[in-house]
């Protein structure tokens, strides 16, 4: 047995630390021909030694002096203590941070022997992101049970997280529904673990209970919770419990599968809290809980405070330290108030990008829909009077919680309304979010892994979980290992985004054999198309509207109705009235043909240039996939699912940079009247469809007919059910065709301003390291280059509902200058910039501008002396700006 062939030399108290011991268990369960015992002695072919960081002298002889000791850290460095052999001295700042180390070694060397630990080799690891989580939701009952109490599932998958160095793990209850919200809040059924306490345990002095649910069946679900979150914590992860959902009842029409008896609104507060002290006190696990204060989560928001202060003040009494985290949108100094309480630690959860995954980088602004209060006929303001009132900008980004001062942390979620089917895989993006997930000192960000949602609001069935209708591509309750080069992508790169590059590739070649290089690259070109869509076509910001994934389609005809997004969208509700995620950086269609024709381009990215990016991604991505195809295993079933994933982002891709492309052509008809600009439309939108229709030759008898991840059109069927909606807005593009009034032959219809590709400006700005509060402040930028005629600053607090100021930058002799007034620099803010750079004889570009691989922060970001002095430079901040 291999066992005899590792020894682990520790002190007890490191090596039965529970982290510890359960990295020391996986490392023990290698088993490669290549482990034997063969030295001198009959010595073990490989040696681990586990240091003190108090033992100085100890670490001095091995090399590892220079130690950090921050938390997660850790050195290593490897010997060759005879020929063949190989021992590993460890010294590390806490219990993870020799988990870590000891999971680097068990999978260098499950992956490739010892030759996976070179002699000499040594590395010296911390995060660079303090919280690095995943969140899994249970959304169905047919569909999720299953996982949900399957023990070997969850020892699975709960080692593949903690080894790929992600520290939370969030299981969340009642997510799935949102209350309150119109036709959602009738039509609740599934509403299993929804409103989670009376799944879970019986609460002293109430008689609440889930019709339907035996006592036997609620024990074993509380079981099963207990089990989860001591599994996660003996690998070193925080439990996150998310209780999404405090409503009971979701109205008079909905047909709860198990409605909740014996409560109230008179009992509703008390019970809620009493059951989770309870809950909190029976599993000592569980670090921290995750609530939607919104309506949504069932609170009207009009007194909410009431309802959420006899929760925290129930939490308080546990008596121990837990995390109140709040879904921010909503969030009010009622509720920030509300949770100062003793031993709990308040932390503010923002999304990262609406419902969504965009690109890397926060948005320089949010959309202007989201800006000003909403107001529908018959809103009842004492439910939606905070979120959809003053407070309506905290919806879909960071807002305005990251001032300097706050008194709770924040940090984000990545929604999963892009891509929750498909696998995804780019290390690029991936490092972007490691970098700017701690923007302005927030925490990092958590993860709402693949296929969340599926089944939801009642549309589950047995064995559905898995969306694969193939028996050799089916992976039942382990469909999450479809997605681990995802997981390791993530983890990975959050905790240090500078991460050598075997860190990831060692999973491919694991996958993908002799393959891997050519499938690494082609998921990487091909895994940024729907970021990039995303972003630049923000038609909702709801993930159960909106999914580029499978798109539900909006007309480029103006002819066309179209009610599905109207919502959540501005006039005209066609491709050309949609406003980016982020407006400042992107045009809309809209704008860029109105620009377009005057002659007078902004700096801002065209949709011409969106639609050439996503062309390159698709012609690099098609090649290497193509290289890939060749070489790769046609019987391994991972490969299988890669390629027709793959093959269908090809076709997504294709079709999206041509909706682009035709509905620019379509926008300068509309204003030109030039019929040529409408065939163009005509002809590109022929492409894109039939691009989008090639899906339905690459999926049937592969995915299930009807994907469902809820209800609503968007969320459920498949890609051939959106070809119709795309039929009719050609049709009609067509007969506008026909009945428009044609131009004279040689007509005098001058082409606009095109822009696909544009200059990079040789410029930077000299990096300010940070600003002092009530002075003024130089930026300066720097640049020899003698075209540069002008450059205007562009300036805000880190503050997603405030505007930009500008200020015209003074030339200087090595570029230009601008002053920020000691006024601007009082609040309490970080502050972020850019410019606008102009020549004589072409349209001005933005500084900084992004990189090849969309994945850098195309802004400047500084924080005061002040915070930077409280803080301390650490870790938290070090990939912020963009310097």
């Amino acid at each position: 047995m291999l066992r005899s062939h590792i020894t682990i030399t520790s002190d007890p108290a490191t090596v039965h630390l529970k982290p510890v011991a359960w990295a020391i268990e996986k490392l023990r369960e290698i088993d490669r021909p290549g482990l034997k015992a063969e030295g001198p002695g009959n010595r073990p072919a490989l040696e681990i030694v586990l240091l003190d960081l108090a033992d100085t002298d100890a670490l001095a002889k091995e090399g590892l002096a220079d130690t950090s000791g921050e938390s997660e850290s850790y050195s290593l460095v490897v010997t060759e203590p005879y020929i063949g052999g190989r021992r590993v001295a460890i010294v590390a700042g806490d219990e993870r941070g020799y988990a870590y180390a000891l999971s680097e070694v068990t999978e260098r060397v499950r992956v490739d022997g010892l030759d996976g630990l070179p002699a000499g080799w040594s590395e010296s690891q911390c995060p660079a992101v303090p919280v690095r989580g995943i969140q899994r939701n249970f959304s169905s009952v047919h569909e999720d049970s299953p996982w949900f109490h399957d023990r070997s599932f969850w020892t699975e998958y709960l080692d593949h997280l903690a080894a790929q160095r992600f520290n939370r793990f969030h299981l969340a209850f009642g997510m799935q529904y949102n209350y309150g919200t119109g036709w959602e809040s009738r039509t609740a059924t599934d509403n299993y673990l929804v409103f989670a306490y009376p799944f879970l345990l019986e609460v002293p002095g109430y008689q609440v209970r889930a019709e339907g649910i035996s006592n036997a069946e609620r024990d074993r679900n509380f079981e099963a919770l207990a089990y989860i979150a001591r599994e996660t914590r003996r690998r070193g992860m925080s439990f996150q419990l998310g209780l999404w959902n405090h409503a009971y009842d979701f109205g008079y029409d909905s047909r709860h599968w198990y409605p909740i008896l014996g409560i109230g609104p008179e009992s509703h507060s008390d019970y809620s809290a009493d059951a989770l002290g309870l809950l909190l006190e029976r599993i000592p696990e569980i670090d921290g809980v995750t609530f939607r204060v919104h309506h949504e989560g069932g609170i009207h928001e009009e007194g909410h405070e009431v309802f959420w202060e006899k929760i925290f003040d129930r939490i308080s009494r546990v008596g121990r330290t837990i995390e109140v985290d709040m879904h921010a949108k909503g969030v009010d100094q009622a509720l920030i108030d509300a949770a100062r309480k003793p031993n709990l630690r308040p932390v503010i959860s923002a999304k990262y990008l609406a419902e969504h995954m965009g690109l890397p980088y926060h948005q320089a602004s949010i959309r202007e829909h989201e800006r000003h209060p909403l107001h529908f006929p018959g809103m009842e303001k004492a439910m939606t009077g905070v979120t959809d009132g003053d407070r309506r900008f905290t919806r879909y980004g960071y807002a305005d919680y990251l001032n300097e001062d706050r008194p709770t942390d924040v940090m984000f979620r990545m929604w999963p309304g892009t891509q929750k089917l498909l696998l995804w895989g780019d290390p690029a993006i991936a490092s972007g979010f490691g970098r700017y997930s701690t923007i302005g000192g927030s925490r990092g960000v958590e993860f709402c892994e693949p296929l969340t949602f599926k089944g939801r609001r009642g549309t589950g069935e047995p064995v559905r979980r898995d969306p694969y209708v193939r028996d050799d591509l089916r992976l039942g309750v382990s469909d999450w290992r479809k997605y681990r080069y995802t997981y390791v992508l993530w983890g990975r790169l959050l905790y240090d985004p500078d991460a050598c590059p075997e860190t990831w590739q060692r999973t491919l070649r694991s996958d993908y054999g002799a393959a891997a290089g050519d499938f690494e690259t082609a998921l990487s070109s091909l895994s940024r198309i729907l970021p990039l869509v995303t972003v630049v076509h923000g038609v909702s910001g709801a993930n159960n509207f909106y999914s580029p994934e499978m798109y539900v389609d909006l007309p480029i005809s103006e002819w066309k109705l179209s009610m599905h997004y109207a919502w959540d969208t501005p006039d005209p509700k066609t491709w050309e009235g949609v406003s980016p995620f982020d407006p400042t950086l992107f045009y809309s269609i809209g704008e860029y043909a109105d620009d377009a024709t005057a002659g007078q381009l902004q700096p801002k990215y065209t949709p011409l240039e969106v639609a050439s990016w996503i062309e390159a991604m698709v012609a690099e991505g098609e090649q290497a996939l193509s290289r890939a195809t060749a070489s790769a295993s046609s019987d391994n079933p991972q490969t299988l699912r890669t390629i027709i994933d793959l093959r269908v982002l090809i076709q997504l891709g294709q079709f999206f940079a041509g909706k682009f492309q035709a509905a620019v052509q379509y926008a300068l008809f509309r204003r030109m009247g030039d019929t040529k600009l409408l065939e163009e439309a005509i002809r590109i939108l022929e492409a894109a469809h039939a691009a989008y229709a090639g899906i339905g030759r690459i999926v049937p008898g592969v995915y299930q007919n009807d994907l469902a991840f809820g209800v609503g059109i968007s969320d459920r069927g498949t890609w051939s059910d959106r070809i119709m909606g795309m039929r009719e807005d050609l049709h009609l593009l067509k007969r506008e065709l026909e009945r428009a009034p044609k131009k004279p032959e040689g007509g005098g219809v001058s082409q606009p301003e095109r822009r696909k590709d544009r200059w990079i400006a040789d410029a930077r700005f000299e990096n300010v390291p940070s600003f002092d509060r009530g002075a003024s402040l130089e930026v300066r930028l720097v640049t020899a280059d003698p075209a540069i005629a002008r450059a205007v600053l562009h300036y805000r607090h880190l503050n997603q509902a405030e505007d930009y100021k500008t200020a015209e930058m003074e030339r200087v002799t090595d570029g230009f200058v601008a002053v920020l007034p000691s006024g601007y620099t009082t609040a309490a803010f970080p502050l972020v910039y850019f410019a606008e750079v102009h020549t004589d004889g072409d349209h001005p570009v933005f500084v900084p501008a992004f990189n090849e691989t969309l994945s850098n922060q195309p802004y400047e970001l500084v924080h005061s002396t002040t915070w930077i002095t409280r803080t301390k430079p650490n870790s938290v901040v070090r990939y912020e700006a963009s310097h």
